[in-house]
């Protein structure tokens, strides 16, 4: 394998020139670039990018912790994310921890000795008492609402102005008994904010608030939504839009309001959340809600390679807030 000192010799300059081309510093001449990069290209020599961050204190990879891989949304926003981190010159490693608390808290542990420069950690196991476990020695960014207000930063979705806009959505189509397919809703996270978001919209129209349309799944799954919409056609429920809080869901009612013979738009129309790239391509297409996946990834990527430049894993923290859309597809008439 070619080493630098071979370049050099076979370029007919210095290795520290050679060195100068390989991190593009400004003050070589042309010429003298492209001699060496002949050189470098005649000797098939590779730069071990490995040696060189370590000798920086890093090693240009990130580690990205996400509940499973297998879900259209994390599918989406991990490609996001490493498509933001190429950007950066930086390389993401990925993590499955299938929601649940320990897992999460080995992440932040493990970190280190795994070698990333940060962590990008999706919460969902992990609550606001879990707040101190946050404070490490490297740069850590938060996804989601388990945790507010805590020592890192933290890229969230508008869960409850964008909720609110996609029941107030199903209400503009002419829905009057509208459901929300959710988790639990006794703490802080995804399902409680969207719960409130829609409850918002209810009472803004001057709906009431039917607990029975409030459907709560022990699992966010396509098998679940599917199972539940059955059980609700068949029930005798009145209803006629469902808000389900992932497109996931959405999914499955889809299925299961088709197996049902309910015809979605006419009869009940269905909107989701997370815009996942499936959502467009479903017989109804899926009306939901972009929670700008670029964008949060961006800035989540962002974040955390800032801290990193800086050799700072925490101080001024930062909490990001996405933008939204309502995305209006044939499940609600669109």
């Amino acid at each position: 394998m070619a080493t630098i000192q071979d370049v050099a010799k076979a370029a007919g300059v210095s290795a520290m020139t050679v060195s100068n081309v390989i991190n593009d510093h400004p003050n070589v001449r042309k010429a003298t670039r492209e001699k060496v990069l002949e050189a470098m290209a005649r000797l098939d020599y590779r730069v071990n990018v490995a040696a060189r961050n370590l000798r920086k204190g890093r090693t240009g990879t990130i580690g990205l912790a996400v509940p499973e891989v297998n879900r259209p949304y994390y599918g989406r926003l991990a490609a996001a994310i490493i498509a933001a981190a190429e950007r950066h010159g930086l390389r993401v490693s990925i993590e499955q921890t299938g929601a649940l608390r320990e897992n999460e808290l080995e992440a932040l542990s493990m970190s280190r000795n795994r070698l990333y420069d940060g962590l990008i950690l999706s919460t969902v196991g992990m609550g606001q008492a879990d707040a101190e476990w946050l404070k490490v020695d490297y740069p850590v960014v938060i996804l989601g609402e388990r945790i507010f207000g805590g020592p890192v930063d933290h890229v969230a979705m508008p869960n409850i102005d964008a909720s609110q806009a996609a029941t107030r959505h199903l209400i503009e189509r002419g829905c009057r008994r509208v459901a929300i397919l959710c988790g639990a809703v006794e703490e802080v996270d995804v399902s409680s904010l969207r719960h409130t978001g829609y409850r918002l919209a209810l009472e803004s129209a001057g709906l009431s608030v039917d607990p029975d349309l409030v459907q709560c799944l022990d699992t966010l799954t396509m098998h679940a939504g599917a199972r539940r919409a059955r059980e609700m056609a068949h029930s005798g429920l009145d209803f006629d839009g469902v808000f389900c809080v992932t497109d996931t869901v959405a999914m499955g009612v889809l299925r299961g309001l088709a197996d049902a013979s309910v015809r979605v738009p006419e009869q009940v129309k269905v909107i989701g959340f997370d815009n996942v790239d499936e959502s467009e391509f479903l017989v109804p297409s899926l009306s939901t809600i972009d929670p700008d996946h670029d964008t949060m990834a961006e800035r989540a990527v962002g974040l955390l390679a800032g801290r990193i430049d800086r050799a700072e894993p925490r101080g001024d923290r930062q909490e990001f807030v996405s933008r939204f859309s309502v995305v209006v597809r044939e499940s609600t008439g669109g």
